[in-house]
């Protein structure tokens, strides 16, 4: 007899198993990633490196060790595989990340050299006799002793505060190093002797998180490109240029720089001679799209997809035959690999989504990692000629036993009377000729989509298992519709998106199976704004309550976020240029009109949204007499990331809506 199925709660989501960024193996017959594991008791994560044939066999797991192994990558010729990981070797524990080699059959694994100030991300010199990676240095001083010197007085120090000039000193949940930058290193495996590529030079990476996307390596191994901001002052909105460092006399020379365009994540072909990149026309506006572009040695650079009216996305990956680019793009919610033709300009799907997250290809095999509204992450391997297969089954036990409900794609006319996409979600069992409440899920960005994705905070098949018809508008200003769509309600935020989901709400009023008196809007980031937007913006009643989580809220007080230097671009002006500009779209100008009961959610560690923004909604509403509710989390930043507080969030959220839900209180 067939098991019956449970609906799908926040438990099942932390027993799943999280796939990172694949790696091949040169010859394409294996791949290395990271899986992420969480322990709901134990209220931490910890992730290992497992192996995956290509060709057939079950996954095998390489590292049982490491605590949070991550990043692996085969060596150019696959005798070894190297990760970076914190781990406790020979008597001596890191402090920092080191960078780490373990054989693809296994054995145990070994610690390459010591860096005091840590390994964040590396790549593979082609000699797989040497690595360049990122760590974060004092500038001003010279040689590695003089770091582990000047990090170990750091830790040491009795001050505690944060002195800075800077204009970019914080980004998301974490401030840049005090007075460090992030610098690329040369390390050579035999002697663990490690060289600061841009020691003694004004070169730095982005301040942001730099990763494997700011660099590459030419295939002859004697040159490394990268990104860098050539501005004096650093700040979020830089625009960053493109120069390579040769590694045997150090000259670095910029190679694509201009003041008009944003450029970065580049890669050599296969030959070197050429290096495809993202770029951005940020000089046109703040909203341009990136586009691939190609720069070949002595003949300067061209944008190759200018006609294409989609945005590349990085990493990019050129084929063997240096004709073409892999690289994900999102189209009308869904993200697929496409393959981009150099010589006539044309675009292909490779994979399709639902999500394609990570790719890698060596040898002509293909791997990809995907998700979708109804499913975690999969693997799966594409080798020429033969369809594509399956090479994991982390979480199939887990979700056989699952109801996820359904889901589909519905359209409806909204704004400038566009044609505007709505996901909808039903609950297990649905049943058109009975009575569900609406709930709508309303997303972030502005300038992203929900898409066919499997989200882990916000997770609509488990809202939708609360008994919830569930509703998801991409509404105007979101990706993957075009930059026309993207860039309307620039200067005029929520006048559009409130139109979006008001249709979206009038359309599914009509449907026989939502009850019109059981009706939710929630929302996270911009969604927060949203549903705050909603409270002044629209008739009491028609919404029962509002979930707002790390919404926006005062724009005048958010010039305390991280992103305070694209304010005025989106907004129209500077709050002290034209107040009333900004108060015509800031949610708190309208507080005299907000009467429907709001549960406000918010990280301290959140240097997006901060957190006073949701305070300042929370006091707002209790000085009014709305009825309110806060939920605050020291410890958590944008997002919810540990075990218990998600499951905290996800009871507190249900059980504010079944508070307001006339329907619950009828029964």
């Amino acid at each position: 007899m067939a098991r019956k199925k449970k609906p799908i709660d926040v438990e099942d989501l932390w027993k799943m198993e999280r796939l990172g960024q694949p790696s091949l193996s040169p010859d394409g017959a294996q791949a290395v990633v990271a899986v992420s594991r969480y322990a709901m008791e134990d209220n931490k994560g910890a992730s290992s490196l497992w192996l995956l044939s290509t060709l057939g066999g079950a996954p095998r797991a390489l590292t049982q060790c490491g605590d949070k192994d991550g990043q692996p990558r085969f060596s150019p010729h696959g005798e070894r595989i190297g990760f970076t990981a914190r781990r406790e070797q020979q008597g001596k524990k890191d402090e920092e990340a080191q960078f780490y080699v373990i054989a693809p059959d296994g054995g145990e694994a070994r610690r390459i050299g010591q860096v005091a100030t840590g390994v964040e991300t590396f790549k593979w010199c082609p000699d797989g006799e040497r690595i360049v990676f990122v760590s974060w240095v004092w500038p001003g001083l010279k040689g590695a002793k003089a770091q582990a010197q000047a990090l170990k007085d750091f830790k040491e120090r009795k001050e505690t505060a944060y002195v800075t000039s800077e204009a970019y000193y914080r980004y998301w949940d974490h401030f840049v190093p005090m007075g460090r930058v992030a610098h690329l290193h040369l390390m050579e495996l035999a002697t663990g002797r490690v060289r600061d590529l841009f020691e003694g030079t004004p070169y730095e990476l982005v301040r942001g998180e730099p990763d494997g996307q700011s660099f590459d390596i030419s295939p002859d191994g004697r040159r490394v490109v990268f990104a860098y901001d050539p501005a004096p002052e650093k700040r979020t909105d830089g625009r960053l240029a493109l120069a390579e460092v040769d590694l045997r006399s150090g000259r670095v020379q910029t190679i694509v720089q201009d003041p008009e365009w944003d450029v970065n994540a580049p890669r050599y072909s296969p030959d070197g001679t050429r290096i495809a990149f993202i770029a951005s026309h940020q000089g046109r506006k703040h909203t341009m799209p990136g586009q691939l572009a190609v720069w070949s040695r002595g003949e300067g650079h061209e944008i190759i997809s200018a006609e294409w009216d989609h945005e590349v996305h990085g990493p990019l990956l050129w084929e063997e035959d240096g004709l073409a680019l892999l690289f994900c793009t999102e189209q009308q919610a869904r993200r697929h690999l496409w393959r981009f033709d150099l010589a006539d300009k044309r675009a292909e799907i490779v994979v399709e989504g639902g999500w394609v997250t990570a790719f890698d290809k060596a040898a002509g095999t293909l791997v990809s990692i995907a998700d979708a509204a109804n499913h975690p992450s999969r693997m799966h391997a594409h080798l020429p000629g033969a369809a594509p297969r399956r090479i994991e089954r982390f979480n199939d036990a887990l979700l056989a036993g699952l109801d996820l409900g359904t889901h589909e794609e519905t359209w409806v006319i909204g704004a400038l009377g566009d044609k505007v996409q709505v996901w909808l979600f039903y609950p297990p069992g649905f049943d058109a000729k009975k009575k569900y409440p609406l709930l709508h899920v309303i997303h972030g960005g502005p300038h992203t989509a929900m898409g066919d994705n499997w989200h882990y905070r916000w997770n609509n098949p488990t809202f939708a298992a609360q008994g919830y018809v569930v509703a998801v508008v991409n509404y105007h200003g979101s990706s993957s519709f075009g930059y026309a769509f993207l860039d309307s309600i620039t200067h005029r935020w929520g006048e559009l998106e409130l139109q979006d989901i008001e249709a979206a709400t009038d359309a599914l009023l009509k449907k026989r199976f939502i009850d019109k008196k059981r009706v939710f809007a929630t929302g996270g980031s911009y969604g927060g704004y949203m549903v705050a937007w909603m409270n002044g913006h629209v008739k009491p009643g028609r919404y029962a309550a509002y979930v707002c989580h790390a919404g926006c809220f005062d724009w005048t007080a958010m010039f305390a976020d991280d992103a305070w230097a694209w304010h005025a671009k989106e907004l129209g002006a500077w709050y002290w240029q034209d107040m009333a500009k900004i108060n015509a779209q800031s949610p708190h100008a309208f507080a005299g009109a907000m009467t429907t009961p709001t549960l406000v959610m918010h990280g301290a560690l959140d240097y997006r949204v901060p957190d006073q923004q949701g305070l300042a909604y929370f006091n707002t509403l209790k000085a009014r007499g709305v009825d309110a509710r806060l939920v605050w989390f020291p410890d958590e930043n944008h997002w919810i990331l540990k075990p218990r507080n998600s499951r905290l969030w996800y009871g507190e959220f249900f059980d504010w809506l079944k508070k307001h839900d006339p329907g619950v209180k009828a029964a």
